[in-house]
């Protein structure tokens, strides 16, 4: 049987991998359009209005243009 994540639609073999998955997994991340990477909104700012993507290589920015929250990409993609 295959467990799916809500959250990410990530797919399971296990019932406890999607369990140990979860603990890390929330629907308030941002994921980024350029690279695809998927991290905490405290990630991608200092000051709380300027968003940029944390991966060391991509220049993905701006919340609604590069930077998805992940609740937001989810419908788009439903």
């Amino acid at each position: 049987m295959v467990h799916t994540c809500r959250n990410c639609k990530r797919t399971f073999d296990t019932e406890l991998g999607l369990e140990l998955h979860k603990d890390t997994c929330s629907d308030a991340q941002l994921f980024c359009r350029k690279c695809g990477t998927r991290f905490a909104e405290r990630r991608a700012t200092r000051d709380g209005w300027h968003y940029d993507c944390p991966t060391d290589d991509c220049d993905g920015e701006g919340i609604g243009e590069d930077l998805l929250r992940v609740r937001d990409a989810l419908t788009v993609a439903r």
